[in-house]
């Protein structure tokens, strides 16, 4: 294990470094888009063209991998990357950060899927659950250290976009000096929807429903705390405050949820989110100390979500078509973010900054309720058979999207017979 970490160290070095600036430019664009004056819509539409271009670049990374490698993929899409951060402060217009944002997105996606894939063939089946945990971490601790940047300068100036190019493009130097043999390229995964949801309806109601509540979160959450009269600081704070509640109870979901039927933990992990999301609703803006403590229970029970229903679905699919799961989920996932950044900062301008979380709210009482009725209506996986909980990183790209069409197959397999 420790052998097997030491030699990913400089993937997982990249990681740290290339996460961090994306967890400081995440946070920064809505905060200096709200700056800028920009609608709090229009500043969620900017949000889900990140939602989108990462659902792109699931689709078309694996081929620019297979033409030109796993480095020179990494070493283009970082450099894109590097670039878009720096573009948003040299002309500061909407149209434009919603397409630097889609851009970033490709690339993101792209280079976690250069990353994962790279360390997923590094490890066995033995110890690859630990392995993932401690990318897990790496990847936590860097969303966290991207955050709390936010508080080392004005938001209004240049220098934290310079600050979070210059993190994109450091994030270059350990995968291009890696002595590490690059991985095979990518697997393709043939996706079907219905058949997806025909195995497990939770976890594919799940990841979409959490796409709508998380992604309004990530997309505007910033600026709840900034219409409540707070600086960069408390911003920084409390965001990190998310991401520390979600490392801390990753471990004891994952093991609970191993120990008694999923869904009972995904809706009661629902509906803890909900009278969190309630709580900083009605009181978020009274005390700074109450404001970071429940953002942290948040973050607790929110931020696992998307592993708990990808762990759910795995119990409930064939062990060989673990690809086409996880990346059927993950498409779910990417669509319902698309959806939820734009409606999440749209009841929050309609409605005022505590809308927002009474819309998360709602999402996870709704999610919640419907894991209760399906419990109703399907037995649990015997503790045997079930795949143990494996935390999965924010914005995990395994797979090519590639949505299947069975009928069309059948038609040209019998035209050619």
């Amino acid at each position: 294990m420790i052998r097997t970490v030491s030699a990913l160290s400089a993937l997982l070095i990249a990681a740290a470094i290339l996460y961090s600036g994306n967890g400081l430019q995440f946070t920064l664009i809505s905060v200096r888009g709200n700056i800028e004056g920009f609608s709090t819509p229009l500043i969620g539409a900017i949000m889900s063209a990140y939602y989108a271009g990462f659902i792109l670049g699931c689709r078309i990374t694996p081929g620019f991998i297979k033409s030109v490698g796993h480095i020179r993929t990494f070493v283009a899409l970082a450099s894109i990357a590097s670039a878009a951060a720096l573009a948003h402060a040299l002309i500061v217009n909407v149209a434009l950060w919603a397409l630097l944002r889609a851009l970033s997105g490709v690339c993101f996606a792209g280079l976690a899927m250069v990353l994962e894939s790279w360390i997923n063939e590094r490890v066995t089946n033995e110890n690859r659950g630990r392995v993932l945990s401690v990318y897990r971490i790496v990847d936590l601790l860097a969303l966290t250290a991207g955050n709390a940047l936010l508080a080392t300068a004005d938001p209004a100036e240049f220098h934290l976009f310079a600050l979070a190019s210059i993190l994109v493009s450091v994030a270059l130097v350990p995968v291009a000096l890696s002595r590490s043999e690059a991985p095979q390229p990518v697997q393709t995964a043939r996706l079907d929807i219905r058949k997806l949801f025909a195995v497990s309806p939770v976890a594919s109601v799940g990841v979409l429903m959490v796409g709508l509540a998380n992604a309004a979160f990530w997309s505007v959450g910033p600026i709840f705390v900034q219409r409540m009269q707070y600086g960069a600081d408390v911003i920084a704070a409390f965001m990190s405050s998310v991401i520390i509640g979600a490392a801390v109870a990753q471990w004891p979901l994952g093991w609970l949820s191993d120990k008694i039927d999923r869904r009972f933990v995904i809706a009661g992990a629902g509906l803890a989110s909900a009278a969190a999301a309630v709580g900083l609703a009605r009181f978020g803006g009274q005390s700074e100390p109450f404001l970071l403590a429940v953002a942290a229970g948040l973050g607790a029970v929110m931020i696992p979500m998307f592993g708990l229903c990808v762990a759910h679905a795995n119990d409930q699919s064939e062990a060989d078509s673990a690809v086409e799961t996880n990346g059927g989920l993950l498409l779910l996932h990417g669509l319902g973010s698309v959806a939820g950044a734009f409606v999440g900062a749209s009841v929050m301008s309609a409605f005022g900054p505590p809308s927002l979380f009474y819309y998360i709210a709602g999402v996870y009482v709704l999610l919640s309720g419907f894991c209760l009725y399906r419990i109703t209506r399907r037995a649990s996986v015997p503790d045997e058979d079930k795949t143990p909980f494996v935390p999965l990183p924010k914005g995990a790209a395994p797979t090519i999207f590639e949505i299947s069409h069975e009928d069309e197959e059948e038609e040209a397999a019998q035209r050619s017979a």
